[in-house]
């Protein structure tokens, strides 16, 4: 997977490509497709969600350009897989779930794992997750119609914001989001496909 998925096209990050490949992504997939879970394309996880596609997860980590002492917000907990990856990467990751049974089940897997550096809630990603704002780092792992403020808020100077915008099952577009002070700028990078953001907004 890593060889030819990831570092086969254009993943440069090091550590991005050595926790890609440690990770067991086999833990974060459903018995049935097992036989599936090294390939490039995302899975079934449940309750209308999916585990994302192992490239696009190294697409949105590397981008986040990640220090170990990071502290990172992921909206989309899913499966736990992306949160994981996140572990391995820096001191403190924070995750939001809205889909109970997911959440739930997250996080008996993370803790089984050994993973105690993720701290899982169950709730409305949306917004964020204000008490242990702000974030040196934010992963959208699922797509809302617009970039929602109260994660730009919890955005901390200098940090990054990697998200997915658009309809469901309509073109979306991954921006890059970055905070300098209070000027934000977001770029364009690539066209993506993800489940969409529910909740109360």
């Amino acid at each position: 997977m890593v060889k030819m998925q990831l570092a086969g096209r254009d993943i440069t990050d090091a550590e991005v490509l050595r926790v890609m490949e440690k990770v067991p992504r086999h833990e974060f997939v459903l018995p049935e497709y097992l036989d599936q879970a090294y390939a490039d394309h995302p899975l079934p996880i449940g309750y209308g969600q999916t585990i994302s596609q192992p490239y696009i997860v190294a697409v949105m980590t590397e981008l986040l350009a990640l220090r170990r002492e990071a502290k990172v917000l992921e909206v989309g907990t899913g499966s736990g897989y992306q949160a994981a990856i996140l572990a391995e990467l820096v001191d403190e990751v924070y995750t939001v779930e809205i889909v109970e049974e997911l959440c739930k089940q997250a996080t008996e897997r993370l803790a089984r794992l050994g993973y105690a550096n993720v701290h899982v809630r169950c709730g409305d990603g949306y917004y964020g997750w204000e008490e242990h704002a702000p974030y040196d780092a934010i992963i959208v792992t699922c797509a809302p119609d617009h970039i929602p403020q109260p994660l730009v808020d919890q955005l901390a100077d200098g940090g990054r914001m990697v998200i997915p915008v658009g309809p469901p099952g309509a073109y979306q577009v991954l921006w890059l989001v970055q905070r300098h002070g209070e000027e934000i700028k977001s770029e364009r990078k690539m066209g993506v496909a993800f489940v969409p953001l529910t909740g109360g907004h």
